[in-house]
Parts: C-alpha cells; sequence; structure tokens
C-alpha cells in the first residue's frame, strides 16, 4: 500500500469516527459520548467490525535539537525512524500505532473479529500483542472513548512530564566540548516548550571523560541546572555507570540540590543500594531511586512483564521489598501497554511507583501518558521534545510540566499528509 492509502485508510476512519461522536453515524450498539462504558456493550459494538487491512509505514522523528551521548552510547542525534501501521475494519473504523511486526506476522489477523482481539476490561488478548496500541486505538474509535477512559479513568488527567532529552551536551563535538553551559541551554529550550522537569545524564567518567573529573562535571552539571531552575524537578540518571563509592560522592556533593529520583546509578546490587541508601539518608537527600529499565537478559518467552526475565523481575520486587528501589521503569515496549496495565496492581500492593521507559521515539510518551490517566500509580512520565512529519499532536498540550489528556478517542495522535 502507498503512503496515500495508507493515510486514507487512518483518516477516513478517524473522521467516521469522529462522526460517530457527533451523532451524525455510527455502529449500532456504540455507546453514547459521555455514558458509562459497559463491557458487555462494547463487546457487542466491537463484535460487529471486522479487520480488513493492517498495513504499514515508515516514520521519522525530528528533535529540537541534536541530543548528545549518554554515559554508554553515541550522541543520539536528532531523532529516530520506526515503523507504524494502520488496522482497517470492514466497516471503515480505523486505528494505528507503533508496530515493528512484519507482514507475515500481522495477516493473520485479518478477518478476525476485533472482539475476539480485544477486550474492554482485559485489554488485548495474548495472540495479538503484537497489535497491543493499534487495537487500543481502533477500540477508542469505535467506541469513541480516550484510551485512557477504556482503561477506567483512575488516573489523573494531567500527567506529570519530564524531559527525557537532557543528554551530555557539554562533552560533544570532541575537542569543541562547549561545557556545563550547553546542558543548562538544553533545559532552557525545553522549558520554553513547557517542561518543568529535567533529566540529567550522568556518568561521564564512565567514557568521555576521566572518572574523577567526570564525577566533578556530574556535580557542577547539576548544580547548575538546579540554580537555573529553581522552580523545576531535577532528575538523574547514570545508565549504571557510577560504582557504588562514585554514587556516593555524587549523592553527598548534591544532596542540597532536591533530586526527584536517581536513575539506575549502578547495577541492582541490594548491598551496593544499601550503603547508597544509608548515604542518602545522613546527607538528607530525599530523591527517590528509579530503576528497571535496562536488562542483560531477554526472556525466551514472554512472562508476565513481557521481554524481561522472571529472574529479575522478582530481584526487583525484593529490593522494593527492602525500600531500596521506588520507581519500576520497565520500557513501555518490553512489556507491552496491555500487561503494563495488568501489573500496576501487583505494583500497588507492593508500594512501588511506576514511570515506564519511554525514549527515544515521539509517541511512546503520549501512550504512558493514556496508562497514567487510566489506572494511575504512575508518578511521572518521559517526555521527548520533537516531532514525526506525518503525525498530528495538536489534540495534547503541555501546560506548567503537565501533559493534558484529550478527549478525542483512542490515543489522540492522527496520521496526517
Amino acid at each position: 500500500m502507498d503512503r496515500r492509502e495508507f493515510l486514507k485508510a487512518a483518516v477516513v476512519g478517524g473522521a467516521q469516527m469522529a462522526m460517530t461522536a457527533r451523532g451524525l453515524c455510527g455502529p449500532p450498539g456504540a455507546a453514547a459520548p459521555g455514558a458509562k462504558l459497559d463491557a458487555a456493550a462494547a463487546a457487542r459494538a466491537l463484535g460487529e467490525h471486522r479487520i480488513a487491512r493492517i498495513d504499514a509505514r515508515r516514520l521519522q522523528d525530528r528533535y529540537p535539537r541534536s541530543v548528545g551521548p549518554n554515559s554508554r552510547g553515541r550522541p543520539v542525534g536528532r531523532g529516530g525512524g520506526y515503523q507504524v501501521r494502520a488496522i482497517v475494519t470492514d466497516r471503515g473504523a480505523a486505528g494505528w500505532g507503533m508496530c515493528h511486526a512484519g507482514d507475515a506476522q500481522v495477516k493473520r489477523f485479518v478477518g478476525t473479529r476485533v472482539s475476539d482481539l480485544f477486550d474492554l476490561r482485559a485489554g488485548t488478548a495474548d495472540e495479538a500483542f503484537i497489535l497491543d496500541k493499534l487495537l487500543y486505538d481502533l477500540a477508542g474509535n469505535i467506541l469513541h472513548r480516550p484510551t485512557y477512559e477504556l482503561l477506567g479513568g483512575s488516573g489523573p488527567r494531567q500527567v506529570d512530564l519530564y524531559s527525557g532529552a537532557i543528554y551530555m551536551e557539554d562533552v560533544v563535538p570532541p575537542g569543541r566540548e562547549r561545557g556545563v553551559r550547553a546542558v543548562v541551554d538544553a533545559c532552557r529550550q525545553d522549558y520554553e516548550a513547557g517542561y518543568r522537569a529535567f533529566k540529567l545524564k550522568i556518568g561521564r567518567g564512565r567514557k568521555w571523560m576521566e572518572r574523577a573529573a567526570g564525577l566533578r562535571r556530574d556535580i557542577e552539571v547539576t548544580r547548575a541546572v538546579r540554580k537555573a531552575f529553581g522552580d523545576c524537578k531535577v532528575l538523574v540518571d547514570a545508565n549504571d555507570a557510577y560504582t557504588v563509592d562514585e554514587a556516593i560522592t555524587y549523592v553527598q556533593a548534591v544532596a542540597d540540590c532536591d533530586l526527584y529520583w536517581i536513575e539506575e546509578p549502578f547495577e541492582e546490587d541490594r548491598d551496593g543500594l544499601k550503603r547508597l541508601r544509608e548515604a542518602m539518608a545522613k546527607a538528607g537527600c530525599k530523591a527517590m531511586i528509579a530503576d528497571g529499565e535496562a536488562r542483560k537478559d531477554r526472556a525466551a518467552h514472554p512472562t508476565a512483564c513481557g521481554g524481561y526475565t522472571q529472574k529479575f523481575v522478582d530481584h526487583l520486587y525484593a529490593l522494593a521489598a527492602e525500600k531500596l528501589v521506588d520507581v519500576f521503569l520497565w520500557d513501555l515496549g518490553i512489556v507491552g501497554f496491555t500487561r503494563w496495565r495488568r501489573i500496576m496492581p501487583a505494583l500497588v500492593k507492593a508500594q512501588v511507583k511506576a514511570s515506564p521507559h519511554t525514549w527515544m521515539w515521539t509517541p511512546r510518551p503520549y501512550y504512558a501518558a493514556q496508562l497514567a490517566a487510566g489506572v494511575g500509580n504512575v508518578c511521572i512520565v518521559e517526555g521527548i521534545p520533537g516531532a514525526a512529519r506525518g503525525i498530528d499532536y495538536s489534540a495534547y498540550r503541555i501546560k506548567d510540566g503537565k501533559l493534558m489528556m484529550p478527549d478525542a478517542p483512542g490515543f489522540g495522535l492522527r496520521l496526517v499528509g
């Protein structure tokens, strides 16, 4: 399918669902706007649609600036590419979302009733997880409800957001490093875009500077951003680059900076985290510890947490039980949208907050924000400044550091031009 046909499929379906919301047309059985969603009625409405096509398209993000490296990787650059798919029913409804699956993987769903793949109470069926985001968007369009309402709407409609694009701008380009001001300038650009929280990459001594000098620069950057943005949250992320002793030295030096969280200071080591907690308490650093994004091993078969092994998941829960980890950062794509929804009650029971990792593609923060507004227990969402040509994000807006949830059906993102 060429680009024009792809857009026609997605946009026409969305237009029909918008007309449904205004009462101009609509599938029998769909709930009236504003009415309470009923699972049985929703199943009937979804059952009146069969999947007719699932088509692919490539998109390319563009960030407002070239993003530098973290403690381990290369400079990120101006944005990455990814595949999306539009799912269209025999009645003209459509949904779309990020989906890396190939044609051979998705064609077996053509002809299937939507109600066989998606349930209002349970989300996406296990056998259709590769269509997870597409089905939430499609179901939202058929039922003319935003995704967060399909999830129960128990979270906030205004979701705290931080910029995840504050990397080590001070160490590039090699030989012409720009210094601390480059990081402050990146924060200022995102502040002007509405962000009121910034996650700073730390751990320069692992790859980009001599270790002691890198640690000093990490401290200098943290203090400079705190001084420049006294009204904002400051988060830091070492990507497991520190030793335990380096992490302790760092928190002692920035204890007065009121950090919101410290992410992945080093690999998830119980004794190391106990030492860090003790040092934080002594220094008066009240930051949360966030962990769980990075994985060494991939699950051979999906667990309750998708591609994370059960051993890794159990280890994180054990650390949380000892109050050594406060926030779980399992990646949105590795876990899957529906699985995140299913495991959230267990996190609440364990008294752990969630913040699904979303870097680096721009649709993903909006997915995570819909999850936050739907099921709650998400303390803050990782934002990605920038946009892809071909996506209309205008249903959303950032105000005073919060992403405002729209009333638009599905995820509220439209494919255009």
